[in-house]
């Protein structure tokens, strides 16, 4: 029995190839230097795309592949998958939520201790020989007991707003409405520029897409204010990229902390000129074991689907 055609979108890790060959004839689309050439010979056998959540599949791809049936995201974001294309031809599309979640939280939260405590120019400072010669690292702000403000209380943010409570911080979060089931003493604010007002840190925990693009804005980030720490563990687009660089500079916000960035790996040079960010290469989830996790759950929800079995995790 033949072995159904994937197209593969980006690299994964070796154990996740290794188990995907063995099942299915993958295709490297990333590899390919005519990218067009290479899915016009291949499209009437592609059933498949497996993805990750920042490649997605757009409609131009989707509409060239007539045999389409399923679109596996490896990510808990499908933001950049085509939804209204796939839905129209009737395409399954899968992502691989929860088993990310606890890691993306857990980093988020080690990004604001970096950030607050200067774990990073601290470091820096020893090994270049300042301690020595100058002395102690200037000081810097405490976390236990400030004011925390997660803007999205999905599964990430509320991951991150457990982990926040064990150092004693206030919180409040913003989403579309009040959260059943929540601690009574977590409170919700509806607007997001009044929660960057109350917040000392604000987490950005939101889904990614048209109706969260720009989100945090000049107004969040002015209310955040220059004592104000944003941590984005989300995706690149609920920032306003150029309003957080300008705040950056004329320091009406304090500090941020990144993991995501607009047109990443390639991100604006403007960062890297600022001491007030500190910089991630989108590694919130980069364990082994959430990473082999999710390739597992790609493999399997492809694997489900040509089986005729349900979707293990179904986004439509």
């Amino acid at each position: 029995m033949s072995k159904p055609d994937i197209l593969q979108i980006g690299p994964y890790p070796a154990w996740d190839v290794e188990a995907l060959e063995a099942r299915f004839t993958m295709h490297r689309y990333f590899e390919a230097d005519d990218k067009a050439a290479f899915v016009r010979e291949r499209a009437d056998r592609i059933r498949g795309i497996a993805t990750r959540g920042e490649l997605g599949a757009g409609r131009d791809l989707i509409d060239a592949l007539p045999n389409l049936e399923v679109i596996a995201v490896y990510g808990v974001g499908y933001d950049a998958v085509d939804i209204a294309a796939a839905k129209a031809r009737g395409i399954r599309v899968t992502n691989t939520p929860d088993v990310l979640t606890k890691d993306v939280a857990d980093f988020g939260v080690a990004m604001m201790l970096a950030a607050s405590r200067g774990i990073v120019p601290g470091e820096a400072w020893v090994r270049s020989g300042s301690w020595a010669a100058q002395g102690l690292l200037p000081l810097k702000t405490r976390v236990h007991g400030k004011a925390v403000g997660i803007l999205g209380m999905g599964r990430i943010g509320h991951e991150v707003a457990r982990r926040c409570a064990a150092f004693d911080m206030d919180i409040a979060y913003t989403d579309l409405a009040p959260r059943d089931g929540l601690p009574t003493d977590w409170t919700f604010v509806s607007d997001p520029v009044a929660l960057a007002q109350r917040a000392d840190v604000l987490f950005v925990t939101l889904t990614g897409g048209a109706a969260t693009r720009g989100i945090v804005g000049r107004d969040v980030l002015h209310a955040l204010g220059p004592s104000g720490l944003l941590v984005n563990i989300a995706r690149a687009s609920t920032v306003d990229e150029g309003a957080l660089l300008e705040a950056l500079e004329t320091k009406a916000l304090g500090f941020a902390a990144l993991d995501v960035f607009e047109n990443e790996p390639n991100l604006d040079p403007r960062f890297l000129t600022l001491d007030s960010v500190l910089l991630q290469p989108h590694q919130a989830s980069g364990t082994v074991e959430t990473r082999k996790a999710m390739g597992k759950l790609v493999h399997d929800n492809l694997a489900a689907h040509f089986a005729g079995q349900p979707l293990l995790t179904p986004v439509i």
